[in-house]
C-alpha cells in the first residue's frame, strides 16, 4: 500500500463566493464523504503551509499577489466576472497554493509517496498577470516551478483532467522544455484554448499535448487516450514528478458541462497514472483539486482516487 498524503485545511471554508458553483460545500462534501468511509485511516493528513511571495512570483507577475491582498480586504467582489473573493479569500488561495509545495516537498523529501490537495480557490486558469475562470494563483504551475527551481528537480509533467481546458497552465510553460502539460478537456468549451494543434513553441515545441474531446465522451475515451497516448509520453518524457490538475467535473452528473465519466473512471485512470509513476520516477506524484460541482460525483470521484492513489 503507497504512503498516501491528504493536505486539507478548515480555511479553505472561509473563501466565501456565496452562490457560486465554486463554493465552500464541494469541500464539505468531500470531508464528510472520507471520514464516512474506507479508507480515511489510512490517509496521512497534512496541514498546508501559506506560499510566500516570492513562491507566488515563481509563476506569477510582480505586484499580482498584493493587488489580490488589496482586493480581498476590501471584502466582496470580484477579482474578475467569474471569480469571487472575500476578506479571507487572499490568506485561503495563499494555503491553497502553498498545500501544492507543501506536497512536493512530502513526494521529494520520501515522506509520502503521492499525495491529493483538497483546495480552494482552484488555479488553471490563472494567468501571469490576472485571475481567471474561479482561479486565484496558478496552484499546479507554482508546484512545478518549485519543484524545479528549490528541489532541483529537472522534469516535470502535468495532466490536466479538468473538464476545461487550463489556459493558465499551458501558458506557464508553453516555450519550456522541462515541463510537459498535457490536458484532456471538452472543446470547444470555455475557456476557449486547448485545440490538439496547440503543441509548444521554441523549446517548449512537443511538450503540450492536448486531448480535445467532444462533448459526451465517456469512460472509453478517457481510458483510452491514458493508455495508449498519455502514458506513452509520460515515459518518453522521464518526469522526477508528475502532477494531476484533477477537476471532476467532467463527471456525467456535473452541471456545467456535457461530459459522460462515470466515478470509476477517475480511479481507472488514477491506477494507471500510479501504475506509471512507480515505473518512471519512484512513484513521485502529486495531485491537486481543480473543478467539480456536484457535490455527490465531487465527493464520490476524490474517494474512487484517493483509493487508487493508496492501491
Amino acid at each position: 500500500m503507497n504512503k498516501t498524503g491528504y493536505i486539507y485545511h478548515p480555511l479553505y471554508l472561509e473563501h466565501d463566493t456565496g452562490e457560486h458553483p465554486e463554493n465552500f460545500g464541494r469541500l464539505v462534501a468531500i470531508e464528510k464523504y472520507l471520514k464516512n468511509s474506507d479508507i480515511d485511516a489510512q490517509l496521512q493528513r497534512h496541514d498546508p503551509r501559506p506560499a510566500t511571495l516570492d513562491e507566488i512570483g515563481l509563476n506569477h507577475a510582480a505586484g499580482y499577489a498584493e493587488s489580490v491582498q488589496r482586493q480581498c480586504e476590501g471584502g466582496a467582489s470580484s477579482l474578475d466576472p467569474d471569480t469571487a473573493v472575500c476578506a479571507r479569500s487572499y490568506e485561503a488561495a495563499l494555503l491553497s497554493t502553498g498545500a501544492g509545495l507543501k506536497a512536493v516537498d512530502l513526494v521529494v523529501d520520501g515522506v509520502c509517496d503521492n499525495v491529493f490537495c483538497a483546495v480552494r480557490p482552484p488555479g488553471h486558469h490563472a494567468e501571469h498577470d490576472r485571475s481567471m475562470g474561479f482561479c486565484v494563483f496558478n496552484n499546479v504551475a507554482i508546484a512545478a516551478d518549485y519543484a524545479i527551481e528549490k528541489k532541483s528537480l529537472d522534469r516535470v509533467f502535468i495532466f490536466d483532467w479538468d473538464v476545461h481546458h487550463g489556459n493558465g497552465t499551458q501558458n506557464s510553460f508553453y516555450a519550456k522544455s522541462n515541463v510537459y502539460y498535457s490536458s484532456a478537456h471538452q472543446y470547444p468549451f470555455y475557456p476557449g484554448t486547448g485545440a490538439a494543434e496547440e503543441t509548444g513553441t521554441g523549446d517548449g515545441l512537443g511538450t503540450t499535448l492536448n486531448f480535445a474531446l467532444r462533448p459526451f465522451s465517456g469512460d472509453e475515451d478517457y481510458l483510452s487516450l491514458v493508455k495508449d497516448k498519455l502514458i506513452p509520453e509520460m515515459i518518453r518524457f522521464k518526469p522526477d514528478l508528475i502532477i494531476l490538475s484533477a477537476g471532476f467535473d467532467a463527471h456525467a452528473d456535473d452541471p456545467l458541462a456535457q461530459m459522460n465519466v462515470s466515478t470509476e473512471c477517475y480511479g481507472a485512470m488514477t491506477k494507471m497514472i500510479v501504475t506509471a509513476a512507480n515505473e518512471i520516477c519512484d512513484g513521485r506524484l502529486i495531485s491537486m483539486l481543480e473543478g467539480g460541482y456536484d457535490p455527490n460525483a465531487l465527493a464520490s470521484s476524490v474517494h474512487a482516487h484517493l483509493k487508487n492513489l493508496l492501491s
